[in-house]
């Protein structure tokens, strides 16, 4: 199994900017998708972007590119075996929500959006914009 656990959320004014990790521990693969989905009240999961953890590669939701990055990072942690990274720049009002990280393995196709690809969630982690 793998476990993520997010971080890093809270409420911000538009045009501000927030980072959110999520520490992802357990067995995994060798090549897996990490993504980052969100949820806004009374609407359905989307996904926001994700990363394929060999090549890096990375697909994004049309509605945040240019402003929202996210990146990856070897574990230097004892137990965590990766790290992701969703860096939010110039927030609107329409991205609150609840962040949600997921990671699913690909298999030999590519990493998607699609929410059937993965398989562990975390909890969680709000992000407030007003």
């Amino acid at each position: 199994d793998v476990q993520l656990v997010e971080s890093g959320g809270g409420s911000v004014q538009a045009g501000g900017s927030v980072r959110l990790s999520c520490e992802a521990s357990g067995y995994m693969f060798s090549s897996w998708c990490m993504a980052w989905f969100r949820q806004a009240p009374g609407k359905e999961r989307e996904g926001v972007a994700t990363i394929d953890t060999i090549s890096s590669s990375t697909v994004y939701n049309d509605s945040v590119k240019e402003r929202f990055a996210i990146s990856r990072d070897n574990a230097k942690k004892p137990v965590v075996l990766q790290t992701v990274f969703l860096q939010m720049d110039d927030l609107k009002p329409e991205d609150t929500g609840m962040y949600y990280c997921a990671a699913g393995n690909p298999g030999w196709g590519a990493c998607t959006l699609g929410p059937e690809l993965y398989t562990y969630w975390g909890q969680g982690t709000q992000v407030t914009v007003s």
